[in-house]
């Protein structure tokens, strides 16, 4: 219990400086609309080629928008030596990760859940079809990007250009996270239930979770203090 209290502490903190500031909020938010609507002026929304790479499209643009988010976790406490204090501070390392990874989750389904209507109307796609089934995508997928983009924002959070190192470490490590989306995803938007081999990829991404969630648990100390 007391390790779940100190992880949501660690979270509500970011997550209350984030709104407060809202600088890597608004920039991906906005990022993400751009891709959009840029992404709806390259292919025919009413074209059948569009729909069947619809799930590609919109988890490119979360990818994309989630890594505004993801290296503002740790880059945000540079300032003042705020990261030494925390590192410093009784609260374990597990639980500090397992806090700004629940913080960038909650900020990464609150700009998946802004961005999905509008993908529905730019693309012409009924994002309503399989709700559950596709909420339940979002939610394992979006866990996943977090935990690992998480792990990443601190392995890199002083290196001179982790604007640009994160994105090049995270996306090649999401690849089955990311497959897996796509894969279900695509379906979902179109209507169909997930059955036959589409549940192996639902296996797959609970899979990657678990594991990954593991390891970066594990791993966390060895990255933030060496």
């Amino acid at each position: 219990m007391r390790f779940l209290r100190q992880a949501l502490t660690v979270a509500s903190k970011d997550l209350r400086s984030e709104l407060r500031t809202k600088e890597a909020l608004n920039a991906s938010l906005s990022f993400a609309l751009v891709i959009l609507l840029l992404f709806s002026f390259a292919f025919d929304p009413t074209a059948d080629t569009t729909r069947e790479i619809s799930g590609g499209l919109l988890w490119l643009v979360f990818a994309f928008a989630g890594a505004l988010i993801l290296n503002r976790s740790f880059a945000r406490e540079l300032e003042n030596d705020c990261l030494d204090a925390l590192i410093a501070s009784p609260v374990p390392g597990p639980a500090l990760f397992l806090g700004k990874a629940l913080a960038n989750y909650v900020l990464l389904l609150g700009i998946e859940v802004v961005c999905l209507p509008v993908f529905g109307v730019f693309y012409n796609v009924r994002v309503t079809g399989q709700p559950l089934w596709l909420g339940l995508v979002l939610v394992l997928a979006s866990w996943g990007v977090s935990v690992v983009g998480t792990l990443f924002s601190a392995l890199t959070v002083n290196l001179r250009l982790r604007e640009l190192m994160l994105p090049m470490l995270v996306y090649p490590m999401l690849i089955p996270c990311l497959m897996a989306a796509m894969q279900l995803t695509t379906p979902l938007l179109a209507g169909q239930p997930l059955q036959g081999d589409l549940l192996a990829w639902m296996r797959m991404l609970i899979g990657f979770d678990i594991i990954f969630t593991s390891l970066a648990l594990v791993l966390i100390d060895t990255v933030l203090i060496g």
